[in-house]
């Protein structure tokens, strides 16, 4: 079955970086569309970044130039390199896949889902 893990979350000062990671298995990885959503407690849940099978990239406007996401087909993995971190982006991180974003973080969010790891950036 589809299996999603991520890792690389942790504490880390303001100004700070983390690099996150999804192990991806199950699936045909290569030709998913992948991204991140992060949730914060009494937040609403936010799409990050998306990454097409193609390379193509999308990133929401409060990671634009912080954040950039990647992806290793030849080990199924999945990264977000994310700099310069800010207190406001504590949150859970969730890899997700689909077989297609048409539609952006809507249609990604209705795809397979990993379980997270928590972000903690203070001040």
């Amino acid at each position: 079955q589809v299996q999603l893990v991520e890792s690389g979350g942790g504490s880390v000062q303001t100004g700070g970086s983390l690099r996150l990671s999804c192990a991806g298995s199950g699936f045909t990885y290569s030709t998913y569309c992948m991204g991140w959503f992060r949730l914060a407690p009494g937040k609403e849940r936010e799409g990050v970044a998306i990454i097409e099978s193609d390379g193509s990239t999308t990133y929401a406007d409060s990671v634009k130039g912080r954040f950039t996401i990647s992806r290793d087909n030849a080990k199924k993995t999945l990264y977000l390199q994310a700099n310069n971190l800010k207190p406001e982006d504590t949150a859970t991180y969730y890899c997700a896949a689909r077989s297609s974003c048409y539609a952006g973080f809507v249609t990604l969010s209705r795809g397979y889902w990993g379980q997270g790891t928590q972000v903690t950036v203070s001040a």
